[in-house]
């Protein structure tokens, strides 16, 4: 859809085509990052933000952690608009994911449902970004570590995580992960050295 505009893409007469497009991103659980940078440019053009778009494509951007969508996102927000509410909680999920402190995180996402309502398959989405830590940091977990940085899910749920990243489980409630020995590449260094630097080194050495 954006591919129509892109060419015009920073015309206001865009804008509410754009905005609307914001929000069947959100409810048809896709993602367009350029579309959405547009949006905000647009905003940040005239300084006229929308709040309830401004959010929603906020979320949306944390939702494709760990790329750098809501840093991109982020740098076009004035100061003021980032010390409002919602959006001041929402730079801190962002702050908490990228620190990965996974926890407090829910904690915070719990403490306010209806801010995420609205974006489908937000959750998930972050759930996801999870894995993709844990799948890249732990050899074995244990399954109530797991449960807890996943959002303290159900049973069924927890299951379905495991099983779709291949994980096994084992006895004494661990999961095993991988072998991260396996994940480590080795890399040949090649310096190079002119003569002129060797001849001065052995010089030295006489």
């Amino acid at each position: 859809m954006f591919t129509k505009f892109f060419d015009s893409r920073y015309n206001p007469d865009n804008l509410s085509t754009l905005q609307r497009y914001v929000e069947v991103q959100s409810l048809e659980n896709a993602y367009d990052l350029e579309a959405n940078l547009a949006v905000l440019k647009l905003y940040q053009f005239s300084q006229k933000y929308n709040m309830d778009i401004t959010c929603q494509i906020l979320l949306k951007a944390l939702t494709n952690f760990p790329h750098t969508d809501f840093i991109l996102c982020k740098c076009l927000l004035n100061q003021a608009l980032c010390e409002q509410e919602p959006i001041k909680k929402i730079i801190s999920l962002a702050d908490l994911l990228e620190s990965c402190d996974f926890e407090k995180f829910w904690i915070e996402v719990n403490s306010m449902p209806e801010l995420f309502k609205r974006i489908t398959g937000f959750h998930d989405s972050i759930r996801k970004f999870v894995c993709h830590v844990v799948g890249i940091t732990f050899q074995s977990i244990h399954r109530s570590l797991l449960n807890q940085l996943l959002g303290r899910v159900d049973e069924q749920t927890l299951k379905h995580w495991v099983q779709k990243y291949g994980w096994k489980e084992e006895a004494n409630d661990m999961i095993f992960i991988a072998n991260q020995d396996e994940n480590i590449k080795t890399k040949n260094i090649t310096e190079k050295i002119d003569f002129e630097s060797v001849a001065a080194i052995m010089a030295a050495c006489r």
